[in-house]
């Protein structure tokens, strides 16, 4: 999605940026418990979380929209609506087991590369990994995190879209996408799309990891994953029942057993 928005000017989205973790981080050195807190009351709090923004995102003020890309902004919705008055949330979300899949289909390109992704005690088997990455992992955080977002308070400010959806009816897709942002349609290339990020795969050790391919479109395959593995986290979809959401959904319709 990030490739696709980019070929807007007016738009700038990139790949995860250190900007959630940078406040994070801050907010641990100046929250209660610590030597600092007495020093800062929750309007400079607030106007140095604002200010990290600003500094970061310095030589992008031509752009009319920025899209900060973290996974753990869904855990963070209370931070953004005091900072912004109108905020808005874009998840893109799949099926696990197919994220799943996909990661192990990257482990498996890299025979010779141990990924940064796992560690020594849990990358022996197609099951250890997998494990790893849930639960606490890469795929667990984020996992629960739009959890959070979907059935929180700042649920209306929440769009998710689905992966699939998105590469097979890309432009009718991308069209709900402007309509939740509140902007005009912009005439994307869904034939020549150009997105990677090399040097910080080679830096994790999964190369490919952020790089897509020119043309968007959907591609059947059979999963690599055992099937007991596939069925297990497939049944994680829990964007597919949105009672008790106010977030949009574009997604297939779940069809009625």
């Amino acid at each position: 999605m990030s490739g696709i928005l980019t070929q807007n000017k007016s738009f700038h989205a990139g790949m995860s940026s250190p900007v959630g973790s940078i406040i994070n981080g801050v907010l641990e050195q100046i929250g209660g418990g610590t030597e600092f807190y007495s020093f800062f009351d929750e309007k400079k709090r607030k106007l140095i979380c604002k200010g990290i923004f600003s500094s970061y995102y310095s030589g992008e003020q031509s752009k009319k929209i920025i899209i900060d890309t973290n996974r753990m902004w869904t855990a963070r919705m209370h931070q953004l609506s005091e900072l912004f008055e109108d905020f808005k949330v874009i998840c893109c979300v799949r099926d696990p087991a197919w994220i799943m899949d996909s990661f192990e289909k990257i482990y498996l390109k890299n025979p010779f590369d141990y990924s940064k992704i796992y560690g020594p005690g849990n990358r022996q088997t197609v099951y250890s990994r997998c494990e790893s990455m849930v639960n606490g992992g890469i795929v667990g955080g984020s996992w629960t995190a739009l959890k959070e977002a979907f059935y929180g308070e700042f649920s209306d400010k929440l769009l998710l879209v689905d992966y699939d959806l998105l590469a097979q009816h890309p432009k009718r897709t991308m069209e709900l996408i402007y309509k939740f942002l509140g902007e005009e349609y912009f005439p994307h290339d869904f034939d020549n799309v150009e997105y990677s990020h090399d040097e910080f795969d080679y830096s994790l050790g999964a190369k490919g990891l952020h790089t897509v391919q020119r043309k968007v479109q959907f591609k059947p395959r059979r999963s690599i994953l055992p099937p007991d593995l596939f069925e297990k986290y497939s049944s994680m979809a829990f964007w597919q029942d949105t009672s008790g959401s106010a977030a949009s959904v574009i997604a297939p319709k779940k069809e009625k057993k």
